[in-house]
């Protein structure tokens, strides 16, 4: 029995990495595009390198968009080293890198790290893309490495406190109807 649930543990995560390493694989903030960012209000601390943003923030980079109720962008020198989003919830959009949909990310905080290429999604995570959902209390993305890994949370009276994914099985151009005949897809 162990050795079956040995198996069927290794099946998952290696279906998990198949069907993320897409989608994820668009997490990044790192780009040579310039960050607009807009917000009800800012402060800048050019000295200490950190800029904080609030109400009704939208971050965007190139085709990336964050909104979130809260941002803080920490830089050192001229480059940006960490991005803290928070909302209710924050919110992270990306088209794939293969032009098929686009990635939809949302969690009550969110965090970018250059220092440990790192994307968290944190607290009610969900990532979405092409029908394809995953769930977690955490949700980390080494966007080197290309590694996703997630925790469930505490057992609540609204949830078990377990991952979850639902995988949408791949389409074909052509599939066979019950009758022989063919059905585009």
């Amino acid at each position: 029995m162990k050795l079956a649930n040995k198996r069927l543990r290794g099946a998952l995560a290696t279906t998990l990495l198949l069907t993320l390493a897409g989608p994820a694989a668009a997490f990044t903030l790192d780009s040579d595009e310039p960050i607009t960012v807009s917000a009800d209000s800012a402060r800048l601390d050019d000295g200490q390198g950190i800029a904080e943003y609030n109400g009704a923030v939208e971050l965007i980079q190139g085709k990336t968009r964050l909104t979130a109720d809260k941002v803080m962008l920490y830089r050192s020198g001229d480059d940006l080293n960490r991005v803290e989003a928070t909302g209710s919830p924050a919110r992270y959009q990306q088209p794939a890198r293969d032009g098929s949909g686009e990635t939809d990310a949302r969690a009550l905080s969110i965090t970018w790290s250059a220092s440990d290429n790192q994307l968290t999604f944190e607290r009610e995570a969900v990532i979405q893309q092409n029908g394809n959902l995953f769930r977690g209390d955490v949700i980390h993305y080494d966007t080197v490495r290309r590694v996703v890994t997630a925790e469930g949370g505490a057992e609540t009276t609204t949830g078990g406190g377990r991952v979850e994914m639902i995988i949408q099985p791949r389409s074909t151009s052509n599939r066979q109807g019950s009758d022989g005949s063919s059905e585009s897809q």
